[in-house]
């Protein structure tokens, strides 16, 4: 009986954070005065997640960035994010519950948290300090596109 619990207390931490499959996808938030943010993001494939993200105005892009969700070899999950083409910054999965994923770096400037949630309308993302002070936050919808051409 003991060993069926310990072999039962392994698996159970054993088990490694699920990929963030839910933000698979294009994301996008319009504001009223004509402003945008969009991320897009691939399906998840071989521990590996890839996304994009713009904001702007009109037809004005005011940033950029690119971003990489990805497993390592020890099972932990990581986001990396590279605005501007910056050096990538890592930022570990240290929440996630299927719906929900944060991923912390106390280390770095800002922001020090990254968060996504999904909502019975669409996707919450959040970045902020640490102890979620100082938050920046985005609510998406998935866009209307029109068929290609």
């Amino acid at each position: 009986m003991l060993s069926a619990f310990l072999m039962l207390a392994e698996a159970t931490t054993a088990m490694p954070t699920p990929m963030p499959a839910f933000i698979s996808g294009c994301w996008e938030q319009k504001r009223a005065d004509g402003g945008w943010t969009e991320e897009c993001w691939t399906d998840t494939r071989g521990g590996l997640m890839i996304g994009s993200g713009r904001d702007g105005k009109g037809d004005q892009v005011g940033h950029w960035e690119w971003m990489r969700i990805e497993r390592g070899a020890d099972g932990s999950v990581t986001f990396y994010g590279s605005p501007k083409g910056a050096a990538a910054v890592g930022f570990k999965a240290t929440e996630s519950d299927g719906k929900s994923i944060t991923f912390v770096n106390a280390n770095h400037d800002y922001p020090q948290r990254v968060r996504y949630v999904v909502t019975k309308t669409g996707l919450d993302a959040e970045v902020s300090l640490a102890d979620g002070s100082k938050p920046n936050k985005w609510s998406y919808k998935r866009p209307a596109r029109a068929a290609p051409k």
